[in-house]
């Protein structure tokens, strides 16, 4: 919590124990990269070990009966042993504060954490709380937060305690619970006996440099629990990618749902991966509903009946659920196949969504003929013989109008039916779309929320089958293995001409390698050639790796000022090009990369005099 101590406002954990306060201890390491700003907020604490007296509010004082309390870098001693505080980012730093204080004697460690969900993450966390107490023995207990933050990030809980390098007890990391409470019953002397045998431990424990202790009249153990049954390490149970997929966005929809107090989503849905993966997510936030209010959740059962307008509804049945707060909506063009439309129906009818059927043709011929009307030009497809200008308005024109249907079906859809409310709009544009800038600014990629919008096209394709597997949902395995498709221009034969890969001029798969190099590794033109000749050099000449790198970056920097109207995407990869508080770079870049491109030229024609020099040698 926020506690201003002598004008200077800190990140605090405040530690109390019957109606007592016994420490503020407030945060020494901030966290200040990626999705978090605390400096704009907050100061860190720099003074190691040491501790000040602070003044509690009157109003604080009334309820303790305390004027005063330390403030500080302190540890608490109990009468059989010394806890310690790690707050949040502290564990992930470098010189984690655990460190000292084990070896100063602390036991106990307690880490109150706002550790947001990330795929593939919690084993990181694990590792970190296990490797904690592995080198220095002790007892380390992670509590972390739970829900949505209201804006992009979902905080997974995933409570976990440790005892000397094993996890011995695991709470659970996706649910609609908002407390979660988890015990063990451990040995002290277990630690004890652990860290009296690590001799280059005890030698480092001997030179440490105190902490100040404040001493508390309390026990955490009694002399008659001999007998109490301990608790024993276990197996960490990680979930699978595709299992994050279906529990943290589907957690994170419901959060977001209930808070805002709409009646449902709306979902354009296209028959493709990326909206039917979306879908997909819907269906298991309603299982995890129905699995909720099974279980006894009186504020999950009262959130639905508030949101479904129903005081006697129990949702039981997902698929019933679903109708009640899921409508999809197919809208067809003269550039839409009849399979795309049937697969969007069958899956519709499977998740148990309310399904409409449109045709936007109306629509955009009316806004071309506005054009063509006022300007006295009516362009063309290029297969007609216009201009890529030309192709581009025209698909453009379709995608827009299906986000102005999508809003407004979105707001009287009910309304139509005789029911109260409205309802969000749900964007199924994936990351690496988002990063390539495959997407049209004020299309159907916006919308309220996106529950996609952080994951990669390949982990979908992974999700879809196991939705397939896991959700019996069949209609699934035919847009599993259609190639994915815009359908904005014209069909040939009946049939899809279009394809996204052959749009972009680059494969997913080389998307996701992309933007992890481009984020992650902060890579440009010249540093992302020099790695990628090294990891494709099986597969890809010098040359043809500069030839797809330019392209890359000449569509990345292109496009990057769409990032800016993006829509609030549940992030789930540390690759997300979202700049609205992760990715802040600059959304205007000279898209000729002119020193940079250089540089690589410069580079391929080395190496390509290096093999012409090799293959002589070999020849003589």
């Amino acid at each position: 919590m926020p506690v201003l101590h002598r004008n200077v406002r800190y990140n605090c954990r405040v530690i109390f124990l019957n109606k007592k306060i016994l420490l503020i201890r407030p945060k020494i390491s901030l966290a200040n990269t990626g999705n978090y700003r605390e400096l704009r907020w907050f100061t860190p604490w720099t003074k190691a070990r040491h501790v000040e007296e602070y003044f509690l509010p009157r109003i604080i004082q009334e309820v303790t009966g305390q004027e005063t309390v330390p403030f500080g870098d302190a540890v608490l001693a109990t009468k059989d042993t010394c806890l310690g505080a790690e707050i949040c980012e502290e564990l992930w730093a470098p010189n984690s504060p655990h460190i000292e204080m084990g070896l100063d004697g602390v036991e106990i460690f307690a880490n109150s954490s706002g550790s947001h969900h990330v795929l593939r993450k919690a084993h990181t966390r694990v590792d970190l709380v296990n490797s904690a107490t592995a080198k220095n023995g002790g007892i380390y207990i992670l509590a972390n937060q739970k829900g949505c933050d209201g804006d992009r990030l979902y905080y997974d809980g995933c409570a976990m305690i440790s005892m000397n390098g094993e996890t011995v007890a695991q709470g659970s990391q996706f649910s609609l619970d908002d407390v979660e409470v988890l015990v063990a019953t451990l040995d002290l002397e277990d630690v004890r006996s652990y860290r009296a045998e690590i001799s280059s431990r005890n030698l480092a424990a001997s030179k440490v440099n105190p902490y100040p202790r404040v001493k508390v009249n309390f026990a955490l153990s009694s002399s008659d629990d001999t007998a109490v049954p301990i608790c024993m390490p276990i197996q960490w149970r990680h979930h699978s990618p595709e299992e994050e997929i279906s529990l943290g966005p589907a957690c994170w929809l419901w959060d977001y749902l209930r808070r805002s107090k709409q009646a449902g989503f709306l979902l354009p849905l296209s028959g493709g991966i990326d909206s039917s993966a979306t879908a997909c997510i819907v269906y298991s936030m309603c299982h995890q509903v129905c699995l909720a209010v099974k279980n006894g959740n009186a504020d999950v059962l009262a959130d639905v009946c508030r949101i479904v307008n129903d005081e006697t509804y129990v949702p039981e049945d997902p698929r019933e659920f679903c109708k009640r707060i899921f409508t999809t909506c197919y809208m067809a063009s003269e550039n839409s196949s009849q399979d795309t439309c049937n697969r969007a129906k069958l899956l519709a009818e499977q998740i148990g969504s309310y399904h409409i059927n449109l045709n936007i043709d109306a629509a955009v011929k009316a806004v071309v003929g506005i054009f063509s009307m006022v300007t006295g030009r009516t362009p063309l497809f290029s297969v007609f013989g216009g201009s890529k200008r030309e192709n581009l308005a025209l698909q453009n024109v379709q995608a827009r109008i299906r986000m102005v249907l999508a809003y407004l079906f979105a707001q009287l859809t009910l309304w139509t039916r005789g029911m109260p409310g409205g309802l969000l709009v749900l964007g199924s544009a994936n990351v690496d779309e988002s990063l390539r800038g495959y997407l049209t600014k004020y299309d159907c990629s916006s919308a309220d929320i996106n529950p996609i919008g952080g994951i990669s096209k390949t982990d979908l394709k992974n999700f879809i089958q196991y939705c397939i597997e896991n959700f019996h949902l069949t209609a699934l395995r035919s847009i599993m293995s259609a190639p994915p498709t815009a359908e904005l221009e014209p069909l040939v034969d009946g049939q899809v001409a279009q394809t996204d890969e052959v749009d972009m001029g680059m494969t997913y798969a080389e998307l996701s390698i992309y933007g992890k190099l481009r984020k992650i590794a902060k890579a440009g033109p010249y540093s992302m050639f020099c790695k990628l000749i090294n990891m494709w050099k099986e597969i890809c000449t010098p040359r043809e790796v500069a030839s797809k790198v330019k392209h890359f970056f000449r569509m990345y920097s292109l496009n990057r000022h769409k990032m800016t109207t993006l829509t609030p995407s549940y992030h789930a990869e540390n690759y997300s090009p979202d700049d609205n508080r992760f990715d802040l770079r600059p959304f205007l870049y000279n898209t000729t990369w002119s020193w940079q491109f250089r540089c690589i030229d410069k580079e391929v024609s080395k190496l390509g005099k290096k093999e012409e020099i090799s293959v002589v040698a070999d020849m003589d």
